[in-house]
Order: structure tokens, then sequence, then C-alpha cells
């Protein structure tokens, strides 16, 4: 989740979404990426969307059958879905996200009863360092970044 939260900060210098994703197969990571989706004029350029384009041209597979995502935000309706198409055996994300998160905050999408392939949900690692993370970048965004910052309050109102 490190690497993942450092793709998180190399988006945030980007100024894009600091969102970060890895694909992990067999314990070795083959690919990594963070949100582009303002450098790439593309709502599809989610973290978790180029990292599995990553990981299927570096293993030349249309499947990532066995394979761990690690995102440092509870993926969206449309991430969720294509993990699922991806046939990926778990995910693991830091932060929920309580206005788009397809996991557990509005769906259960990766492991609903009635998909024709489920993921195993890890969540809740490094959660308040990437809560913190996406809350500063928002509030500097909106100019509403008191000095110091408030880390507690941040992650209170994204979680």
């Amino acid at each position: 989740m490190r690497d993942a939260l450092a793709q998180a900060r190399e988006a945030e210098v980007e100024q894009e979404v600091p969102v970060g994703a890895l694909v992990v197969v067999d314990g070795r990571v083959v690919a990594r990426a963070h949100n582009r989706t303002r450098a790439l004029l593309d709502p599809t350029a989610h973290a978790e969307i180029l990292a599995l384009r990553a990981a299927t041209a570096e293993l030349r597979v249309g499947r990532l059958d066995g394979a761990v995502v690690y995102t440092t935000l509870e993926p969206c309706f449309m991430c969720a879905g294509a993990l699922l198409h991806a046939r990926v055996a778990r995910v693991v994300f830091a932060a929920r996200d309580p206005k788009f998160g397809a996991c557990v905050s509005l769906g259960r999408v990766l492991d609903d009863p009635r998909a024709n392939h489920r993921a195993v949900l890890v969540e809740g690692v490094l959660a308040d360092e990437s809560a913190a993370l996406l809350q500063q970048f928002f509030r500097r965004l909106r100019g509403t970044t008191p000095p110091g910052g408030n880390a507690a309050r941040d992650r209170e109102e994204l979680c």
C-alpha cells in the first residue's frame, strides 16, 4: 500500500486527485498507476483502470486471474466493474469513499453473489494516511486549507 500511496502523491504533484494503484501477480508488482483524468482528458483514467491496462499489457493477457490490486481509495462503480471483468482475486483499499465507493460505501460490486465473479476485499490498510492526503488535496483545491491543516478533521470528513 505504501507503493500505491507513492503513486497517489505523484498524482497530487500533477494536480490530479491523489489516488494510486498497483497490481501484484505472484508476489511481483507488474503495474503501477495514478489518476490521470485531467492530463489525459479522460474520465476513465482512474488509477485502477490505468493499472489494469498496464498489467494486462505487461503480461500479455486479457484477464488477471489471481492478481491482487492495491488502491488508496475504495474503487468507484466503473473501477469495481473493471476489476470484476479482469477477474482479480483480491482488492486491498485504504480509505472508504462515501460519495462514489462501490465496494462497501454505496454498493458491494466486488462481492455481490449475483455476479459471475467475486473478489476478496480488504479495507483500511493505511486508511488514515490516504484519507488525509485526499482531504488536504481537496482543501487546497477549494482554497480552504487552514495554516497547518487539521489531519484529524480531514480524515473524519472523508470517512
